[in-house]
């Protein structure tokens, strides 16, 4: 999710607000993919941040490509509008409750690491996102794309004028962007109901994560997402009461401290 969010910042510069949404989106792909045409859960991580970034393509090209160049706060109200539009839409198709959606059976169960054992499932969704975060990092640092991406960011006008289709960068960093949330609502979905609202309880944790490693830094992203996560562990059994306040106290301090984030830029800071 934060991974996600902090490669659509940095290159458009939009606060996604309905990052949430995506991931919501992923997995409803995964659950009515199974219940429709049985579509494998191997196979729903790939068809459905593929149909969701498609559908955010859809609407950067029509709407969101009308408020660059505006004031941030254009496209912070956009994003929270589609949030509720989307989650309203659903609410109708798919009811309010919720549905269980079951990991495969070889992902069932518990592995012995030795010193101790673990879920299975879980061990599987941290090694699927360290891969995906390596895999981020190869594409925008070492392939050409990539360098096109990183050269519009910081200078889109002489991007332009060396020919290269900016447009066509944005719409595939943003639909990269929300492919990235639906995927990680795939890999929720069998820890949790998959149900219209699930992407509200993750996207101001998203969020924080994000101001914490720095607007628009990837790898500041992905440092402080697994960071903040063994945090919120630990002090889930350290400090059970604060637990679900920790990630905004070390928040409030950093941006105190130095309020570009930790890996940010001041430039990103803006």
């Amino acid at each position: 999710m934060a991974l996600g969010l902090s490669v659509i910042f940095g290159m458009l510069r939009i606060v996604n607000f309905a990052h949430g949404a995506m991931f919501m989106l992923g997995a409803f792909v995964a659950y009515y993919g199974l219940a429709l045409f049985h579509l494998p859960f191997f196979a729903a991580l790939i068809v459905a941040p593929l149909v969701v970034g498609l559908f955010g393509a859809l609407i950067e090209v029509l709407c969101l490509r009308r408020l660059y160049g505006l004031d941030p706060l254009y496209g912070l109200l956009f994003t929270f509008a589609l949030v509720l539009i989307i989650e309203d839409a659903m609410r109708i198709a798919a009811g309010a409750l919720g549905s269980p959606y079951s990991a495969p059976d070889i992902l069932n169960g518990v592995t012995n690491l030795g010193f101790t054992v673990f879920p299975t499932y879980r061990l599987f969704v941290i090694g699927a996102a360290i891969l995906v975060c390596i895999m981020v990092w190869f594409v925008l640092e070492r392939t050409p794309i990539g360098a096109r991406i990183r050269a519009a960011t910081e200078s889109p006008v002489l991007v332009r004028a060396l020919g290269i289709d900016t447009q066509r960068l944005v719409s595939i960093t943003f639909a990269v962007g929300v492919g990235l949330a639906a995927l990680g609502g795939v890999l929720a979905a069998p820890n949790q109901n998959v149900e219209p609202t699930m992407g509200d309880k993750v996207i101001i944790n998203t969020f924080a994560i994000v101001v914490i490693g720095g607007l628009g830094s990837i790898g500041g992203s992905i440092v402080t997402g697994f960071a903040l996560g063994l945090l919120q562990t630990l002090g889930a059994v350290i400090f059970p009461a604060f637990n679900d306040t920790l990630i905004f106290l070390v928040m409030i301090v950093v941006l105190l401290v130095r309020p570009s984030g930790l890996f940010g830029t001041p430039v990103s800071a803006k």
